[in-house]
């Protein structure tokens, strides 16, 4: 693109990733969830490029496309859309965007579950928001960026992912209360353990299609039980005796997906109390106990991810493991001990290669502060 050859940034902007301690599928049914962000991140470097409205964008690795400020469109190019999206949000709450180009680039892998779509959306407000001195409070710059998700995406998502990249602060997880959006930080520490995400380089088509089907399962079970409980409006404030109650009127799927979030909501605050307390034990315990719904219930995981979880079950030097992120591949958790890491990764991937022939992908990550200006 032309602007490259001449382009000197005015700001450059680090959007992380996040991993989902626990907490899966519960923020878009208004429940708690504890993530954080990574150090893992997406740079945007932009400046005004003085023109009214020509935007240019490129992405290392990536390529790049421009666009006008008066004739925004979603675009036929997925990844287009995270920037569309957010630009067009902003477009209705502010006429100060002028012309600007930008440079972005990553080193969160693609289709990992570390949602490099929020840390795209949340980078590229956050910096606009900068650049041109917009005002806009934090948790504006995420309630836009879910829209921006929703509109021209397509995906239904809740306000997690978008949280926890602007929000998260280091050496901590949120316990963030998707209903309420109050939210309180939680200082986590594991040692002498780590956090060992293993990536299982696959990215099954189902899961943007299988995501919003999701989200429509929970809400029929909602609905059913309404009937019984009028003032119900999400599966938040269901009991185990509410959906028992109910359980005859709906599909077994459905009661299946119910079933895993009120469980689900109750590990969270269970996750919590083990943090506090440095139980980790527990903490281990409810990783595997989050997966195996995951897996049985909600129906989100895949076989490699399964395959990789129950690798860890018999290794002493792993207190737990599940799939994190939207499901269906992406990368598994794992709580490792500090002296065992080499020895787990290099095992790992040999038993994975054997069974699926694939290169795993293995790297420590750390609770770590949310977007900001370098």
């Amino acid at each position: 693109m032309q602007f490259l050859d001449s382009f000197k940034p005015e700001l450059t902007i680090s959007s992380p990733g996040r991993i989902n301690f626990i907490g899966e599928h519960t923020d878009y049914n208004m429940g708690y969830v504890l993530p954080t962000a990574i150090g893992n991140k997406i740079t945007f470097k932009l400046a005004k490029n003085g023109s009214l409205n020509k935007c240019n964008v490129y992405s290392i690795g990536l390529a790049g496309f421009s666009f006008d400020l008066n004739a925004i469109a979603i675009s036929d190019t997925e990844w287009h859309n995270y920037i569309l999206g957010v630009v067009n949000e902003i477009s209705k709450l502010t006429s100060k965007v002028g012309g600007f180009d930008c440079i972005i680039e990553s080193d969160l892998p693609l289709g990992s579950g570390l949602s490099s779509s929020a840390a795209m959306e949340c980078g590229m407000a956050f910096g606009l928001n900068e650049l041109f001195d917009l005002r806009l409070s934090k948790i504006t710059l995420v309630a836009l960026s879910q829209r921006a998700e929703h509109s021209y995406v397509g995906t239904q998502c809740g306000i997690m992912d978008q949280f926890a990249s602007v929000m998260s602060k280091k050496g901590n997880v949120i316990l963030l209360d998707c209903q309420s959006l109050e939210y309180q930080y939680i200082p986590i520490d594991i040692r002498p353990y780590k956090i060992i995400m293993l990536n299982t380089k696959v990215s099954h088509n189902l899961a943007s299609s299988e995501y919003n089907t999701r989200k429509q399962e929970c809400e029929e079970g909602v609905s059913i039980m309404k009937r019984r409980n009028p003032k119900l409006n999400s599966l938040r404030d269901v009991t185990e005796e509410m959906l028992e109650a109910s359980k005859d009127e709906m599909s077994q799927t459905v009661y299946n997906r119910c079933s895993f979030v009120i469980d689900e909501n109750k590990r969270v605050l269970k996750m919590v109390q083990a943090f506090k307390q440095h139980n980790l034990e527990s903490v281990g315990n409810l990783l595997y106990d989050a997966h195996q719904g995951i897996s049985q219930l909600y129906e989100v995981s895949c076989p490699e991810s399964d395959f990789l979880v129950d690798f860890t079950k018999t290794n002493p030097s792993i207190l737990g493991a599940r799939q994190t992120g939207g499901g269906f591949g992406g990368c598994t958790l794992n709580i490792v001990h500090e002296n065992a890491v080499k020895e787990f990764i290099t095992k790992a991937s040999k038993a994975y290669f054997e069974k699926f022939n694939i290169q795993l992908e293995a790297f420590e990550v750390e609770p770590s502060g949310g977007t900001s200006v370098q």
